[in-house]
This record gives structure tokens, sequence and C-alpha cells, in this order.
């Protein structure tokens, strides 16, 4: 039975991957680990690459999650590598974020959890149309991933993403991507399946689709 190892985006969990169907396939969830302080983020997914027991295992990785699993790749030998919603290397992603990154624009992210700032909370209808949230299921999940992500690892994570400089891309490397995501425009991402009409929360939105894709990957 093949194991795959599911890495999900920044600040959510498992629930992300509850639609989908696996079939046979023996599935598993690497958690997110509390980041070390200055911690990089190859040494970070050392850490998180210690739950891999097998060799050639099968990681799919959702928006960060994406960009860990190409580290994690980097350090051991990995089967297959399965993007979602989520960037090969530092030049597909929007300008925004690099210019971001340059600018250290994510110090003035704050050290509270963000459900606690008053003023943005304002901002959830914006963060909903970005990650294509659309119906109540959708915006509830998205809610509560904004209520209980820690905000260091927050600030931390934030950080990675904005400064990754990888060009690097594995072998076996798949990309399932939404033509309408707004954090990833398709445009700029090159991916191997494109799911019309979809955005950032395609894993959650189109899982009878993602899962075909996927058991035919696999």
């Amino acid at each position: 039975m093949k194991k795959v190892y599911c890495i999900c985006g920044l600040g959510s969990d498992e629930r992300i991957f509850s639609k989908l169907d696996w079939g046979d396939k023996n599935v598993q969830y690497l958690h997110w680990l509390m980041p070390l302080r200055g911690e990089a983020l190859t040494d970070y997914a050392r850490r998180m690459s210690e739950k891999i027991t097998e060799k050639d295992a099968i990681l799919v990785g959702v928006s960060f999650g994406g960009i860990l699993s190409i580290e994690i790749a980097r350090l051991m030998d990995i089967q297959k590598v399965i993007l979602i919603s989520s960037v090969k290397t530092h030049h597909e992603m929007p300008r925004w974020m690099r210019a971001s990154g340059k600018l250290s624009l994510d110090a003035i992210i704050p050290k509270g959890r963000l459900h606690s700032v008053r003023p943005l909370k304002l901002f959830s209808p914006l963060e909903n149309y970005f990650l294509g949230a659309v119906t109540e299921e959708e915006k509830k999940l998205a809610h509560e991933y904004r209520k209980n992500i820690d905000p260091g690892y927050l600030k931390w994570a934030i950080h990675q993403v904005l400064n990754w400089k990888n060009e690097w891309v594995p072998p076996n490397l798949f990309h399932l991507h939404g033509a309408n995501d707004k954090i990833f425009p398709c445009a700029l991402v090159h991916p191997t399946h494109t799911i019309a009409s979809a955005g950032h929360f395609l894993v959650f939105q189109h899982p009878e689709e993602v899962s075909d894709i996927l058991n035919d990957i696999i």
C-alpha cells in the first residue's frame, strides 16, 4: 500500500483534505511544528522530515505545505512531490510578494492573535476573497484557521514564504492549481493540472476533481 504524507497550508490543518477520496492509499498528515527561534526553513524541513519513516514516500503539499514539500525533497529520496495551490520556485510568486520580502514588510505583522486585533477583523471578507472561500462552510473554516493560528508561527511562516529563493524543482513533481487562484495567480505557476473556476481553496472546493487527479498520479 502506497504511503502518502500530506502537509496542509499556512495555519491550516488536515481538515483541508477532509473531502478527498484517497481510495486504498495509506495517508498520514505531517502536522506543523513550532519553529525554533531564528530557525531557517531548511532546518525546519529537516525536523519535519524526521516523521517520514520510509524511502521514496509521496508528498502532497498545499500552499506553504507545497513549499515545505520541496524543501523536504532536497533532504531525502522522495518518489513524487505533488503541489496544490502552491509554487515551485520564487519566480512563480507574484511581484508584490517578492517586493514584500525585500522590504521586510512581514515585520509589521502584529504579535497578538489575529482575531484579537480588532482592525484586522475588518479584513476578513478580503482575506476570504483571496482565499476563494465562498460558501458558509468555507468561510467558517477560514475563520477558525485565523482564530487559532499561533502568532509566532504565523510571523515565522510568512517571513519564510516572502523570502524563499528556491530555483530547484524536484524530479517527478506534479502541480494542481486553480485557474482563479488570487494568491498565486495561475498564469505565473505553469501547473501540470489546472482546475477551471477554482481558487486557492481548491482542495476543499473541488474534492472530486482533485481526488481523481491525485489517484491517477499516485
